[in-house]
């Protein structure tokens, strides 16, 4: 790795930081609430859904709309799975800049990761067909780490997967990016500095996330992390 670079890692949210994924979840979620019986959301406004996972995006659609007992649920969320499975990557996208800016950190010997809070085999099909795969040393879902004692899913706001991701690019300094609350207290727990991708699916007005930094296009990216480094000093 080059010396002047201040992070040895960078990791990355998926839905609303690399890739513009809105247009297919939204697509799935009304898969499921038609299923249900339920009234289409706009899939605009699915954007406000995203953020704790495929589960919690499909809860809320429902609770909007009166909810549903908990088998009911389950079988609306196996079915929404089921087709996200075969219309993943319809029409997502990653955002302008983000090829650039990865290829500008892979030159610089800057190790890569993902932490999605998305099913890990849905987060590799998406990154397989978007043709982004290769660039990273980890996809990290929310599947990934295993449930803990309380039975639920070790993923975002947990640390436990921001830390696994810093220890599958080699350890070193990390910088994490993304645009939620969820990724925020994420990197936060693991000791991680972050930075909001202020032009995602924000859960909250960017510069109320928590973030040390907000960039608001892709293209900010590696500026972003410079001055990030200076912030927070050049020790490991």
């Amino acid at each position: 790795m080059t010396t002047d670079f201040p992070f040895a890692a960078v990791g990355f949210d998926l839905d609303g930081t690399l890739l513009d994924t809105f247009r297919d979840l939204g697509t799935a979620v009304n898969h499921a609430l038609v299923l249900g019986g339920f009234a289409e959301v706009s899939v605009e406004s699915s954007k406000d859904l995203i953020g704790g996972g495929a589960k919690v995006m499909l809860a809320r659609a429902l609770d909007a709309q009166g909810g549903l007992p908990e088998d009911e649920f389950r079988r609306l969320y196996k079915a929404m799975l089921a087709f996200y499975a075969d219309h993943n990557a319809v029409h997502t996208a990653p955002y302008p800049g983000v090829r650039e800016a990865l290829a500008e950190l892979g030159g610089l010997g800057v190790r890569m990761a993902v932490v999605t809070n998305k099913f890990e085999s849905f987060a590799r099909s998406v990154l397989t067909q978007v043709d982004l795969i290769g660039v990273f040393d980890a996809v990290i879902g929310g599947d990934s780490m295993g449930k803990g004692e309380d039975g639920k899913f070790l993923a975002k706001p947990h640390p436990a997967p921001v830390l696994a991701a810093r220890e599958a690019c080699g350890g070193g300094r990390m910088a994490f990016i993304g645009d939620s609350s969820y990724d925020v207290r994420s990197a936060k727990a693991a000791g991680v500095p972050v930075l909001a991708a202020g032009y995602g699916y924000c859960d909250a007005a960017p510069h109320d996330l928590g973030a040390d930094a907000v960039i608001d296009s892709f293209e900010e990216l590696v500026p972003a992390l410079h001055r990030l480094g200076q912030t927070f000093g050049q020790s490991a």
